[in-house]
């Protein structure tokens, strides 16, 4: 049987009352006003703080007209009312406020100290009694239960904390906010939470025990995220792999570590695993922003450029003033569009991360079978001829760092259409003039004198 006086028998009996109880962190929060609504009251607060009362309340005027049910609005105005002493004219707008938001304690306490000046004890009573609850520690934790109940952490956190100043050593409650924000994902508040319950009693079982597993999540984290800085990515990875295994059962920290490791397979030009991945953490968090741009990025070096860009405009949409997705579009856009002409890759036969060395040894394997020497039949020799000029060119684009990195960017450097200013291309030449270069030198083919027997 449950004590009488038990959080858990008064739970239900105050639960309703709980729920509309005032959270003073709360109580600031922005309503919903347009654009010059905001400004008046921008501009309003700034120059009530300079001192210069009369044009604040010009602004707070026109807030109100612009917004006739803008809490905010009447609070503010009622606020330069008072700096300018008239708090005959303050009342009627704190009343108008808690009309609008019943919960706004600052200005039921306003308009419970202005009665009682006016002399007005009863009604001044009631404003008291109606935001006396805030500064009790119990109803705080009681309500801060109701949230976690309801599922709304965040605003238990708020009463908890409330609940830790206003009760001295209040370790338990120190202890809940911990653990709430360690479920919401947040490990660095949680940690230094659960400092404040050990500061207290260092000899705290429940604390301690948590403090030393955040403690070890922590140090895999920020570990992880230093490696990624370095470009050591494979580690990372790792690393966040290990973050998974410490903490299966809180799925924030799964899906978190997701979206990292497929970040670290992308940059380190992973393309089939980061696109496996960031697919399971899209699966959980279809508008997550950060796996798309990934995974996009991924397609790319598959090749597989409508995927990609189907990935950016749909991270477009949540985010439309991200350079990075705007010029990953963009390269996306171009290359598909370069893939329907002349692809240096393909024509090598290479990977677009391939390394300079694996692009001259497929340079000359297949300079050496299509050199034009080795056929005798005109109509295969000029097959030969054409496919060779594709393979030189192909090899004098991506052995050069920054030919390579425009053709990347979606830009062909031997196409004269797509060079500003024109001028054609060194390939597009007679197979004469081709002839006397050395398909096995690193350089380019116009340096050396070699021919087929």
């Amino acid at each position: 049987m449950v004590a009488p006086g038990s959080v858990t028998s008064r739970l239900g009996s105050v639960f309703p009352f709980l729920l509309v109880l005032v959270d003073l962190q709360y109580e600031g929060a922005e309503c919903g006003v347009n654009a010059d609504v905001e400004k008046h009251l921008e501009l309003g607060k700034k120059l009530l703080a300079a001192g210069q009362l009369a044009d604040a309340l010009s602004q707070f005027h026109a807030a109100v007209d612009g917004d006739p049910d803008n809490y905010v609005a009447y609070y503010r105005r009622a606020t330069a009312f008072l700096a300018m002493g008239k708090s005959k004219a303050a009342l009627p707008d704190l009343t108008k406020v808690i009309e609008l938001k019943m919960d706004f304690t600052a200005a039921r306490l306003q308009r419970g100290h202005l009665l009682l000046k006016q002399g007005k004890l009863d009604e001044a009573e009631d404003d008291f009694k109606k935001v006396v609850c805030v500064w009790d520690a119990e109803l705080r934790e009681l309500r801060a239960e109701c949230y976690i109940k309801e599922g709304e952490p965040r605003k238990a956190i708020s009463d908890l904390k409330a609940a830790s100043k206003l009760k001295n050593d209040n370790t338990e409650a120190f202890y809940k906010i911990s653990t709430l924000y360690f479920q919401l994902g947040d490990h660095e508040l949680s940690l230094s939470e659960v400092r404040e319950c050990l500061k207290l009693d260092q000899d705290h079982k429940r604390c301690f025990a948590h403090y030393k597993h955040v403690k070890k999540l922590n140090k895999l984290i920020e570990s992880a995220e230093e490696l990624i800085r370095d470009g050591r990515y494979t580690d990372a990875t790792s690393k966040y792999e290990s973050v998974m295994k410490t903490e299966p059962s809180v799925s924030e920290y799964t899906i978190r570590s997701k979206e990292r490791i497929c970040h670290c397979l992308s940059k380190d030009e992973k393309p089939v695993e980061a696109i496996r991945v960031c697919s399971e953490v899209l699966q959980m968090e279809p508008d997550n922003v950060n796996a798309l741009k990934d995974r996009a990025e991924a397609y790319l070096i598959e090749e597989m450029y409508d995927e990609a860009i189907q990935d950016y405009e749909t991270a477009q949409e949540h985010n439309e003033n991200d350079q990075q997705i705007r010029e990953g579009l963009e390269k996306a856009q171009r290359l598909l569009k370069q893939s329907q002409k002349r692809d240096y890759y393909k024509i090598l036969g290479v990977k677009r991360n391939a390394k300079k060395q694996e692009i001259i040894k497929a340079y000359r394997k297949l300079a050496m079978q299509w050199h034009p020497d080795n056929f005798q039949n005109e109509e295969e020799k000029k097959k030969a001829e054409k496919k060779f000029i594709d393979i030189a060119a192909a090899k004098e684009v991506l052995s050069d760092p920054e030919m390579r990195k425009k053709f990347d960017d979606g830009e062909d450097p031997l196409d004269a259409e797509s060079q500003q200013g024109g001028g054609g291309s060194p390939f597009h030449r007679s197979w004469n003039s081709w002839q006397g270069f050395n398909p096995f030198s690193s350089g380019g083919p116009f340096r050396f004198k070699f021919h087929f027997n």
